[in-house]
């Protein structure tokens, strides 16, 4: 789900789940890479109305070329109007936009750039997606921060016996085919991990779960009736429980009791090779 509206609506939990000690890596890892008269160039993939901006920006010292890529020009508009214009240390951060899809993106497009984000993106892609996105970082040199991966993992409170079978009907539908593409879902952090190791980057990866409780109750609603949804999409034969699965999920959200964690998990890529970007640097 790509909406503003969706987008807004889990901004907060985001922000509150990505891994801050991963944040912290990249700093150190600009510090050594970027000449101090440059600016760190971060290139954001998928980067919607732009909340990894606006959450790692501020976390990051000196000055920074945001490139905003997606293929909807409504969100990349509002991505650049919301990014933060200074960064730690008050040093100038803008951004820029770019139009067209990851598919098209080639190490050359990469030239200067010392970050490569993505949010929400990976358990989006193929296998061979991820493997491309590996080897365009790896080549290019670029560090690639690459957040909230959906693991599969869900807890519900209070447990129903139907849990298990949601779930997993969930998972099925992320590995589903949608023409010619398998998306890798849950398994899709797993591969970028051993795509860009085999590449020879060095990479940490940090759980980054979803904590809903009573204080993000509707983003709670929100993806529970689209995971029940996405569930029987994938098995039909659950649509004749949902409704009835759906209303005691519904009814311990209104008694405020129901919690939910969903899985996520943050990678990161460091090339192993070091090295400044020249003051010079082509930034697009």
């Amino acid at each position: 789900m790509c909406a503003p509206d969706w987008l807004a609506l889990r901004e907060a939990a985001d922000a509150a789940a990505r891994a801050p000690e991963l944040a912290d890596l990249v700093r150190d890892h600009l510090a050594a890479k970027v000449g101090p008269d440059a600016p760190a160039v971060i290139r954001d993939l998928g980067c919607g109305t732009g909340s990894m901006g606006r959450w790692l920006a501020p976390r990051l010292p000196g000055p920074q070329v945001w490139m905003l890529h997606d293929r909807d020009p409504g969100l990349l508009a509002a991505a650049a109007a919301s990014m933060p214009r200074r960064a730690a240390d008050g040093a100038p951060v803008t951004a820029r936009t770019q139009e067209g899809d990851l598919s098209e993106l080639r190490s050359s497009d990469l030239d200067g750039t010392a970050l490569v984000t993505a949010s929400a993106l990976l358990d989006l892609l193929t296998a061979e997606e991820v493997d491309a996105l590996a080897a365009t970082c790896t080549e290019a040199g670029a560090a690639a921060l690459l957040t909230l991966s959906f693991t599969g993992r869900v807890e519900l409170a209070p447990a129903d016996p139907l849990d298990a079978e949601f779930a997993a009907a969930f998972d099925a539908h992320q590995r589903r085919r949608t023409d010619d593409r398998r998306l890798l879902g849950p398994d899709a952090a797993a591969v970028a991990v051993d795509a860009f190791a085999r590449r020879g980057a060095v990479v940490e990866s940090r759980p980054s779960p979803w904590q809903l409780g009573a204080d993000r109750a509707e983003l709670a609603e929100e993806w529970l009736r689209a995971w029940i949804a996405a569930a029987c999409a994938q098995r039909p034969d659950l649509r004749r429980c949902a409704g009835a699965y759906l209303g005691r999920k519904l009814d311990a959200r209104r008694a405020g009791r129901l919690r939910l964690v969903v899985g996520h998990v943050d990678v990161l890529a460091l090339p192993s090779g070091g090295g400044r970007l020249p003051p010079g640097s082509r930034t697009s």
